[in-house]
């Protein structure tokens, strides 16, 4: 693998609307809008990796084809979140006449939802003055931080998680477009770290295959700085036992071995509490323990100090 190689997330992302996964009633809408070369502002709006951005450049390209870069901008809202932005390339993109007439073109703001208020409502201006020659699509994990005035003026197209019977079908191509070798744990392992998310997941697939052309359940779960679901299990039951000492044990494996961050830790231990076989009671214990301790991680709390606390708590309840 030479150091020119294309990014996986590159090389395999789909270039044509039927190629997307898992987004079939969008991609027929999109399909629609490409046949009549009509279409309303709109709001992408899903969780990260399902084929937001995929599915705004493959329009795109179907819409223009070799002209595509005179037609379709892609910004990163995230990387320039101010009002200058808004009032610069953007506004100086939407007043340049279109291509042909009857055919409009594209702003794709990535990431929306990083904008600041300011400038969304400067956006709204823009969108407004320029709405016979310019749609805009924008993309964000969450909607609800578009203000109103925007989201009343486009259409909202919900993205939804991919699931793991579509995505075993991506690593499967990728598999066999990388001839790598695959057993049935490292795909289960590789699904799990990657929670949906069909870059996340590509990425960790191609550091792995840096390392080694088998790649198994232990490469995937180093590379992704993740501990094996059951080792997150066995630190709770040891806690639920009333034995702290073994749980920190477990606790500092995690940290000092697999290099997880304390929200990691909590978002695997949030994964795993529903599935374990304990009492209805603890499983609520748990996740209100959980919870406490990460509303104090995210205050700025030390993570060593109240992940310890959050064990002790576990400790103590089952006791009593």
């Amino acid at each position: 693998m030479g150091v020119l190689d294309l990014s996986w997330t590159e090389k395999y992302r789909p270039s044509k609307l039927s190629e997307v996964i898992g987004q079939n009633a969008i991609v027929e809408r999109l399909k629609a809008f490409v046949k009549s070369k009509n279409f309303p502002n709109m709001i992408f709006a899903g969780p990260a990796g399902v084929g937001k951005t995929t599915c705004a450049i493959a329009m795109a390209r179907e819409l223009y084809g070799d002209k595509m870069g005179e037609a379709f901008l892609e910004l990163n809202a995230s990387d320039t979140r101010g009002i200058d932005v808004i009032r610069g390339k953007v506004k100086e993109f939407a007043r340049t006449l279109p291509l042909e007439e009857g055919l409009v073109k594209i702003i794709f703001l990535d990431e929306a939802d990083a904008l600041t208020p300011e400038a969304q409502h400067a956006l709204r201006r823009t969108m407004e003055k320029y709405a016979s020659t310019t749609r805009f699509i924008l993309s964000a994990n969450y909607a609800s931080k578009i203000i109103e005035p925007i989201q009343s003026r486009c259409v909202v197209l919900r993205f939804k998680q991919l699931n793991g019977e579509e995505m075993k079908k991506f690593i499967e191509r990728i598999a066999k477009g990388e001839s790598l070798e695959m057993d049935e744990k490292a795909i289960e392992a590789l699904l799990y770290v990657s929670e949906g998310d069909l870059r996340k997941l590509t990425n960790i697939l191609q550091s792995a295959a840096m390392l080694d052309r088998k790649i198994t359940e232990k490469s995937i779960y180093d590379i992704a700085a993740r501990a094996r679901p059951k080792e997150i299990v066995s630190m709770l039951r040891y806690a639920i036992g009333g034995d702290f000492i073994k749980a920190r044990e477990e606790l500092n494996t995690l940290i000092f071995v697999y290099g997880m961050s304390g929200e990691d830790v909590l978002l695997q231990c949030y994964k795993e509490v529903p599935n374990m076989q304990i009492d209805e009671k603890m499983k609520l214990k748990l996740m209100d323990l959980i919870g406490e301790c990460n509303f104090r991680l995210v205050e700025g709390a030390n993570e060593r100090i109240q992940l310890e606390a959050m064990l002790a708590s576990i400790a103590l309840f089952s006791k009593s």
